[in-house]
């Protein structure tokens, strides 16, 4: 039984008992008047008053919790339609994003399947963005108090033109970017300066003159009037300080970290620049001993991350070098290949994880210094004492072996002064060497 049943059942037999003590002490009352004295019917009387009371009492407190109990009910009903009807407008909101969603990765798919022919769909999409833009101008003119049809026309035809160049530009823009990433070496070559050497059409040079490449640098008057130390230090200076193109620049880097090498003790072959694009990605080839490391070098912005894709190409030509060696080198003691990767800039961190694993040594964040000594003197077989300078013939084929006293410098004169003199350029059309 529920409890307001029994609370009911309770009241109704306090009621009953009350009522039958009345009524026994009202019929002894007039039975037995004698005895009456001594009955309690005051007591039953008072039992019913205050039953009476508290019926009263509990019915009131009843319909007030009653209505507490339907206001609440009301209350929580209102709330929960709120709440469906909010999570209604979630989800309906949530399945609005769901669908944008879905929709813009249908069209990133799209897009990389479009990767190689130029982002097709996207430059669509971004044209049509553009018709609508292109459109307000035009509109206004028609529809203004004065309409401009002849205006209008015009500019629809300038924007149409104007549209079209933009999607073959961006187009071609898109591929050119593409090929790049696939591969880095287009990057080197972006932005070339050909044929950055001094012309100078209106003076005239000796023939000797003319093979001489410190003329790219140095006036007529200058070359003429200043002593071979002088003209050759300036000139020296002055390379330094022209503007280059990413690959001289590129060259120049290779340069700086065979140079570092070179101080190590190693023999640098500078095959990157001997072989161009055909140097399979070794840029250095430096030995030593039963040791010898492949180096690859990166100079690139600081903002730029080197991926894992150049990791990947340095770990293939070195071990494709690694088999080529032990298949033409039959000697006991073969030598030990190493992998170095050196950069100006940074390594991704997925690109890290594959150089730790493919055991390849990083050298990270190391510029070029362009205050390193770049003056190369060498001592040839037949004990003449020659230097070399960057922009000279056999620059890049010159090694310097510091056990056989030959070393690095920074000026003109410091060469001159231990008894080193400039190289000559040989010429091959007559097979003659001209002094410089």
């Amino acid at each position: 039984m529920k409890k307001s049943s029994l609370k009911n059942t309770f009241v109704l037999i306090w009621w009953i008992i009350a009522i039958t003590f009345f009524v026994i002490s009202f019929n002894i009352k007039y039975t037995y008047p004698s005895s009456f004295s001594w009955i309690p019917w005051h007591p039953s009387v008072i039992i019913m008053i205050l039953i009476f009371l508290w019926t009263l009492v509990d019915v009131i407190l009843n319909k007030q919790i009653e209505k507490e109990r339907e206001r609440r009910e009301l209350e929580l009903q209102e709330k929960h339609k709120n709440f469906v009807v909010d999570l209604k407008e979630k989800h309906n909101e949530l399945l609005k994003k769901l669908i944008s969603t879905q929709k813009d990765q249908e069209l990133w798919k799209t897009c990389l399947k479009e990767r190689a022919s130029g982002f097709p769909t996207l430059m669509n999409i971004l044209e049509q963005r553009e018709e609508y833009l292109d459109s307000l101008l035009p509109h206004y003119l028609e529809t203004k108090p004065h309409p401009a049809y002849s205006a209008a026309e015009a500019i629809k035809i300038t924007n149409k033109i104007k549209r079209e160049a933009n999607f073959k530009h961006r187009t071609t823009q898109s591929i050119i970017e593409y090929y790049e990433q696939l591969a880095p070496f287009l990057v080197d070559l972006k932005n070339e300066e050909f044929g950055t050497e001094k012309l100078d059409f209106l003076e005239r040079y000796t023939e000797e003159e003319s093979h001489d490449p410190v003329i790219n640098f140095v006036t007529k008057d200058e070359y003429q009037r200043l002593s071979a130390s002088e003209k050759n230090q300036l000139a020296l200076e002055r390379y330094w300080k022209r503007k280059h193109s990413p690959r001289i620049i590129g060259k120049m880097y290779e340069r700086y970290v065979g140079y570092l090498y070179e101080n190590q003790g190693y023999e640098v072959s500078y095959h990157g620049i001997a072989q161009g694009l055909e140097d399979l990605g070794r840029d250095l080839i430096c030995k030593k001993g039963h040791e010898e490391i492949i180096v690859q070098c990166k100079n690139w912005s600081r903002f730029s991350t080197i991926h894992e894709k150049h990791i990947f190409q340095l770990f293939g030509t070195v071990f494709q070098y690694r088999m080529a060696l032990h298949t033409e080198d039959a000697s006991l003691f073969k030598p030990q290949v190493e992998a170095v990767f050196y950069t100006s800039t940074t390594l991704s961190e997925v690109a890290r994880a594959f150089a730790t694993m493919l055991n390849i040594e990083l050298k990270e964040g190391i510029g070029l210094d362009k205050t390193y000594p770049c003056i190369k003197c060498n001592i040839s077989n037949t004990g003449e004492k020659i230097y070399h300078l960057p922009f000279d013939q056999q620059y890049d084929r010159t090694k310097i072996i510091k056990s056989h006293g030959e070393f690095y410098c920074s000026t003109v004169k410091e060469a001159e002064d231990k008894g080193f003199r400039r190289a000559f350029r040989w010429k091959s059309s007559s097979n003659t060497q001209v002094g410089v």
